[in-house]
């Protein structure tokens, strides 16, 4: 009796100690993936809480760099804006200070906290973040004197008061940061040094060994700054605030849950997973906010969501947070429309500092489609509607530019395409950006094409017969720059002759964007059908398709790339490295032969998405690239965004488990799914015989289960149905809604 009562305590001290050390997704993350960029730009570790106004790293040109410059006290905008420089010193100060970079060892990088020393004087950084505030703990090796370097990215100035506060306010794009500061030791001396209107300051902090610096960041005043940092910082306990980060990333990496694959494979997904909740940010500060997009700070209990890379982040960022996270995604739209209530045209980047016309297209209009058909309408459609369409009648289509319509707009309108320029032709609309953007004329027309079949969608939502009409016809114009007796999308001059001499292999941005003519051949999403259709008068739309993934460069690389850097992660003429790319591989399942498909999906994520320093193929744009993977590996993808369905590919992990909001869960059971099985060769979607290759986002979010089995020969003849196919078009006269 005593040997059993023994054994039952050994038991129940083993489950117990079993459940504290319940495994955590966080172990998987590891921020250096991709931090070395593939020609572009490098991932960075970046310290947060999800879409959180914090966001800190350290500043160097990418992992390899052993030398740290400083780290900031946040960044503004994904890439583009930092404020506020921050660097613990020690020891004796001279003029080099000032610029001093420091040579860093023992690195602790994940989303919640980091850490490193520095080899020249053995003082330890270590940082943690809350949504709006943040706190440095500083170890000094020695008993020296130390300071902290702080100072300005931009114009701006710091300032101490009395004997524990920094303040600081710095300006940047037309707009204002500030911060304030305190640190649980008394300042002892102030220097001040001027540069360039840069106010830099080294501020002496006396020579205690364990040092913590607390601050709270505002985009409208310092006291606002300082009731951000007492609202959620309101001690100098750095493991308290580093405990609640852990606890809020561990929970929300939690909310999908895989089994199977390699340990390199869940470091690739998790890692991405991470990535995707970096934005959009929300800058409500307490029942405040400041909107560059009218100048005036707002009262508000709404979050107001800010640093959206729409070119990027439709394809696949927005609609995966449309599936974990509906409120968040509804939110995001109302924030857009509040940014055209206050500035009068919906954004292209809505970012902190207001609406930046980066790339092309008006795809705010097929992202609010896309949540409208996903059931997700908790925001004004009619308001939404009414600033889409100026966008598109009202503003300038030119690349990277805000305005009203040009003298190329007009002829767009009244011809239906952007015209080009003939190579060497000088440019004659001083609207048009030199010497680097330029026209973009094909893409300009394909990218609006697909974003006014969004609008003439919720026209008809709408009952708008007229505008429906209107866009319908505007949904077609990707057709005006498609070429039938060479199977490709081509340039067209003013006159209406197609430009030669043209490689569709070599071009520059004065026809596309980014990408080449192999990449845009596919981007008529809206209407795949039809652009079969066009492809089948040359060399047939499945041919057409094969060919882009085996066409050589017909160059050398480095020739390529010196015009087209962004077309990176190259199979043929494929971009595994560049957003306009992801659904390609998809196609296949719209032509009745998904083995491709699963094929190509697999051998894209081996050879392109890697738990090491180069695994991130072209500029992973703030989640926008991270969410492909994660749809990807998951097993489906949704190929046009407005269409609420999702193309099913091969899932990389045996159970993938998505908790919904609504408290149900979606699985993927891919049974023997590995390397070598990446082939279906049956499936069931909640236990009835599944044959087609796609499913519809309402029996996803219904929650269920999609059951695969797996094997290493493709099934030829699953999916296969041409009256089962994905739907690849829209029947404009009774527009579509999947229920």
């Amino acid at each position: 009796m005593i040997n059993k009562f023994i054994t039952l305590i050994i038991i129940l001290v083993s489950i117990s100690s079993f459940a504290q050390k319940a495994e955590s997704n966080l172990q998987y993350v590891d921020p250096t993936i991709g931090s070395v960029g593939v020609i572009l730009e490098p991932t960075r570790p970046t310290v947060h809480l999800p879409f959180s106004m914090v966001r800190v790293f350290p500043n160097r040109k990418d992992q390899l760099d052993d030398q740290i410059s400083n780290f900031q006290l946040t960044i503004t905008d994904h890439r583009l804006h930092k404020v506020f420089a921050f660097m613990p010193i020690t020891g004796d100060i001279s003029d080099n200070i000032w610029y001093k970079k420091f040579e860093n060892c023992d690195e602790i990088l994940t989303p919640y906290y980091y850490k490193t020393c520095f080899e020249d004087a053995g003082n330890c950084i270590e940082f943690s973040p809350k949504e709006r505030s943040g706190i440095y703990k500083m170890s000094f090796s020695d008993a020296d004197a130390h300071y902290i370097r702080m100072g300005v990215y931009n114009n701006g100035e710091i300032d101490t008061e009395g004997k524990r506060i920094i303040t600081g306010v710095e300006q940047f794009a037309n707009m204002k940061a500030y911060f304030y500061a305190e640190i649980n030791t008394d300042i002892t001396d102030v220097k001040y040094r001027y540069d360039d209107n840069k106010r830099q300051v080294l501020i002496g902090i006396g020579n205690k060994k364990d040092i913590r610096f607390k601050y709270g960041i505002s985009y409208i005043s310092i006291g606002q700054a300082k009731k951000n940092l007492q609202n959620e910082i309101p001690y100098f306990d750095f493991n308290t605030v580093k405990n609640n980060a852990y606890k809020i990333w561990d929970k929300a990496l939690s909310q999908i849950k895989v089994k199977g694959g390699t340990d390199a494979e869940k470091r690739v997904f998790y890692t991405a997973f991470y990535r995707t909740k970096e934005r959009m940010v929300n800058i409500n500060e307490y029942g405040r906010y400041y909107s560059a997009y009218d100048g005036k700070v707002h009262e508000s209990n709404e979050p107001f969501y800010v640093d959206n890379w729409i070119w990027d982040t439709y394809i696949a960022l927005e609609p995966l947070t449309m599936i974990l996270d509906p409120k968040m995604a509804q939110d995001r739209i109302k924030s857009y429309i509040k940014m055209y209530e206050q500035g009068g045209t919906i954004p292209s980047f809505a970012l902190l500092f207001g609406d930046w016309p980066a790339m092309v297209g008006n795809h705010a209009a097929p992202w609010m489609l896309d949540a409208w058909n996903k059931d997700l309408c908790d925001f004004d459609i009619k308001t939404a509607y009414e600033g889409l369409k100026k966008n598109s009648l009202e503003q300038t289509l030119i690349p990277w530019t805000n305005g009203p319509c040009t003298v190329l707009d007009s002829f767009y309108n009244d011809n239906g395409y952007m015209p080009a320029l003939h190579i060497g032709e000088k440019e004659t609309v001083p609207e048009v950006k030199l010497p680097w953007e330029r026209r973009q004329a094909v893409s300009v027309t394909i990218e609006n094409s697909y974003d006014d079949w969004a609008i003439s969608q919720m026209a008809k939502q709408l009952d708008y017969k007229k505008d429906y009409e209107l866009f319908k016809k505007r949904a077609g114009f990707y057709k005006n720059v498609f070429r039938t007796d060479k199977g490709f999308v081509w340039p067209k001059d003013k006159d209406g002759n197609w430009i030669e001499p043209y490689d569709p292999k070599m071009s520059d941005r004065i026809y596309f964007t980014e990408n080449n003519a192999y990449t845009y051949n596919w981007y008529a999403k809206h209407d795949l059908k039809g652009l079969f259709a066009l492809m089948d008068e040359t060399y047939g739309a499945k041919n057409t398709l094969d060919q882009t993934f085996r066409e050589d460069l017909g160059t050398s690389k480095w020739k390529f790339w010196s015009i087209q850097p962004d077309a990176s992660g190259l199979v043929g003429q494929f971009v595994m490295g560049n957003e306009p790319s992801f659904h390609i591989p998809y196609l296949y399942n719209y032509m009745g032969e998904p083995w491709r498909t699963q094929k190509r999906i697999r051998m894209l994520l081996d050879a392109f998405f890697t738990d090491t320093y180069f695994g991130i193929p072209g500029d992973e744009d703030g989640g926008a690239m991270s969410a492909f993977v994660n749809f990807s590996m998951m097993g489906f993808f949704q190929v046009v965004q407005g269409i609420p369905v999702y193309s099913i590919g091969s899932p990389v992990f045996e159970e993938i488990t998505i908790d919904l909001p609504n408290g149900k869960q979606f699985e993927i059971i891919a049974h023997n799914s590995s390397k070598t099985n990446k082939y279906i060769q049956s499936a069931k979607l909640n236990g009835v015989k599944l044959n087609k290759s796609w499913f519809t986002h309402q029996e996803l979010a219904k929650g269920g289960v999609l059951e695969l089995e797996m094997g290493s020969q493709p099934n030829k003849d699953w999916g296969t149905d041409k009256n089962t196919l994905p739907p690849s078009s829209i029947d404009y006269n009774t527009g579509f809604r999947i229920k």
